[in-house]
């Protein structure tokens, strides 16, 4: 079971890697842009995602 989690911690790294090694310049300013947003909106963001993640593990189990 915890090869699974080593493996998907291991992709998810893989996948945020590809952004500041492809884009740096465009990943920087969108860093900033975020850093800009209010405590409720990236609270907002982070739900959505963590309940994106889930339902994309749902559905793929």
């Amino acid at each position: 079971m915890s090869d699974f989690w080593l493996a998907a911690l291991g992709l998810m790294l893989v996948l945020e890697g590809i952004m500041p090694f492809l884009f740096p310049a465009e990943w920087r300013d969108t860093l900033r842009k975020v850093a800009q947003f209010h405590d409720g909106q990236a609270r907002f963001i982070g739900l959505t995602l963590m309940l994106a993640g889930l339902l994309l593990i749902y559905w793929i189990k």
